[in-house]
């Protein structure tokens, strides 16, 4: 079962029905879904992925999926996830751009960082960033993120994988 995480600012927890609205509203945001997936969904796709979560990944307890909220407002989703592409655990992570340039993505991404290597005992993590995200990219790289190799889309576009091993320090900062 989705675990509920805690950073500074944010409260990472597994969604309820009644966050579908704003959920579909992330999904459908231009800013925000160009750098996922297919890119936007209509809002009959994004209620269909909405459900899935209820009925096969929290159902079949497959991954970690998180409402990202606020001061109680859901801001973005998160997730932690083993995926071909990236050849081990994944984290995905999005916010509503009324928050970009705060910080929180960089909490929020430490912060399934830090769940991967506690909880899950991974010792590494991976990413799959577009390209042309260079905002997630900067981000990550910050936070300890390598860029390991390139994976041309059918339509062209380059997705950099990146990875971050597990450290000493990080080895330090979750024995406290």
């Amino acid at each position: 079962m989705t675990p509920t995480l805690r950073t500074a600012r944010l409260l990472l927890e597994p969604y309820v029905p009644e966050d579908e609205d704003a959920f579909v509203a992330l999904f459908q945001d231009i800013r925000v879904s160009r750098w996922m997936g297919e890119g936007p969904l209509s809002e009959a796709a994004a209620r269909a992925l909405f459900g899935r979560i209820f009925t096969k990944v929290y159902a079949r307890d497959l991954f970690d999926v998180w409402a990202v909220r606020r001061d109680g407002l859901l801001i973005g989703h998160a997730e932690i996830k083993p995926t071909d592409e990236s050849g081990g655990h994944e984290i995905i992570y999005a916010l509503t751009p009324t928050v970009w340039g705060s910080g929180l993505g960089t909490e929020l991404a430490e912060g399934i960082v830090a769940h991967g290597f506690g909880t899950l005992g991974l010792g590494e993590v991976h990413a799959t960033v577009a390209a042309p995200n260079r905002a997630s990219l900067a981000l990550l790289a910050r936070i300890g993120f390598e860029h390991v190799r390139d994976i041309e889309e059918a339509d062209g576009a380059l997705t950099r994988v990146l990875t971050r091993r597990l450290t000493t320090t990080d080895r330090s900062s979750l024995a406290r």
